[in-house]
């Protein structure tokens, strides 16, 4: 039985972990770097450990520290979140030798699908569309070109150890093929400790579709709809929605039947996402499983009235799913946006510093989860991610609307503070988006277009 749940993790994200803890009756644990002691989970959580200076690895990547603050604050579990130590294999296994429930899957399942390349080998074993590519790891580079140049460019080379839209570079021609693989085994080692990539082809139109999935430890498992999450800069996300819009019923539902019989076939317990690509034509193709909880989680919670965190503890505590296939129903239409501390006119630079002035929107069917407030001070060495606007209404048009209302709202001024707010509204006053034929190179043609 769970009582006490040790946060690992910061931001809006640890905040949002907090808020369902407490509605359950549960006591928690935030942690904090030196830069984040006058954060709001701070404030907010029954007790806070401090495990160490700002820079992540001597924090909220430091396992050791983080093992120790669950000792002296006496917690029995451990939810991670997402980022940082939420998909390290080493740190599940950990917790679980010193007899601390961890919040996500089994440490050797973790392990399996976190490496990209096996995790490819082991969908195609499910049965899951894969497109051309590797099927393991390429080390030296001249045979990694000849695989290229054999499937045709373009082509993505990827981390193994990669995620959240890092460790991946497009190269659309043989002459740039050296350097990208190159620089990509590089930046793969520097920022995941691991060198290893693969190269699939690269489809250049394709959409961005993932399925929400959920699985106890004994054998039950629902899949809980499509979310569209093409609308991405550097490949990491700006906007997300649920349904996805303008794919037929029965193509979701067949995707949505793939991932979870392909997470199920490696023994999947807890909350995950299995990534695809969609292609003009409307063939899916598997890219990849988040062995943890997404940031736009929140979006599949308004259409389903489900708590996705408190489903997670209780499948970590060893209940059954509540939930079946049939019992799921899906209502309405739910939109994203991440505000982030960025400025779109320098390429989505980072802008940390102080804000100043915070006011977020509020009203019927508008959710915000966010952690900043008037005097925080925005840090330079974490995610720029400052809040997450979510919106539901009946139809997609509706929360289209609600969403350009919303973001109307927003203030958040400070001292070289900039947001991805006024680049959110153009993508919502785009035509491409509004009539859902946009695709994941969005992003790209609205900056071509300034």
């Amino acid at each position: 039985m769970v009582r006490t749940v040790l946060i690992a993790n910061r931001g809006e994200i640890a905040l949002r972990v907090l808020r369902t803890c407490r509605e359950l009756g549960l006591r928690t644990v935030a942690v904090y770097s030196t830069d984040d002691r006058d954060s709001a989970v701070v404030r907010q959580a029954d007790a806070a450990v401090h495990i160490g200076p700002g820079p992540a690895a001597r924090s909220y990547l430091n396992i050791p520290a983080v093992i120790e603050a669950a000792r002296l604050a006496k917690a029995d579990a451990v939810h991670p979140g997402y980022g940082f130590l939420s998909e390290n294999p080493d740190f599940a296994e950990v917790c679980e030798s010193e007899g601390l429930t961890f919040v996500g899957p089994p440490a050797h399942v973790m392990e399996k699908l976190g490496d990209k390349a096996v995790a490819r080998d082991l969908m195609v074993s499910a049965g899951l569309p894969l497109l051309p590519g590797s099927r393991t790891s390429l080390d030296r580079a001249e045979e990694a070109r000849a695989f290229a140049d054999s499937i045709g460019y373009p082509v993505i080379i990827k981390a193994a150890a990669g995620g959240g839209g890092r460790g991946m570079r497009v190269v659309s021609h043989a002459e740039e093929f050296l350097r990208a693989y190159t620089e990509t085994r590089a930046g793969a080692q520097a920022v995941f400790g691991d060198g290893r990539v693969y190269v699939e082809r690269y489809l250049p139109s394709a959409r961005h579709v993932e399925i929400q999935v959920l699985l106890d430890r004994y054998g039950n498992g629902v899949h809980m709809g499509a979310r569209d999450c093409s609308v991405q800069r550097r490949h990491q996300k700006l906007v997300e929605e649920t349904p996805a819009p303008a794919l037929p019923a029965d193509l979701l539902a067949e995707m949505g039947q793939a991932a979870l019989r392909g997470v199920a076939s490696v023994g999947y317990v807890g909350a995950g996402t299995v990534e695809f690509l969609v292609d003009p034509g409307r063939a899916y193709y598997f890219m990849e499983v988040n062995c943890r909880l997404q940031v736009e989680h929140p979006v599949t919670e308004l259409v389903t009235g489900v708590d996705l965190v408190a489903e997670q503890l209780a499948i970590a505590a060893g209940e059954k799913l509540g939930i079946t296939q049939d019992s799921l129903a899906m209502r309405g239409a739910a939109l994203e946006c991440r505000i982030n501390a960025e400025d779109p006119e320098r390429d989505f630079a980072p802008t940390p510093g102080l804000i100043e002035e915070c006011h977020l929107p509020a009203g019927p069917f508008v959710r915000v989860d966010s952690h900043v407030f008037a005097g925080y001070r925005v840090p330079a060495r974490y995610d720029s991610l400052l809040a997450k606007l979510v919106v539901w209404a009946p139809d997609r048009e509706g929360a289209l609307r609600r969403m350009r209302a919303a973001l109307a709202e927003v203030r958040l001024a400070g001292p070289g503070l900039a947001t991805t707010v006024p680049f959110l509204r153009r993508v919502l006053d785009d035509r491409r988006f509004q009539t859902a034929t946009h695709d994941a190179s969005l992003v790209a043609q609205l900056m071509a277009d300034q």
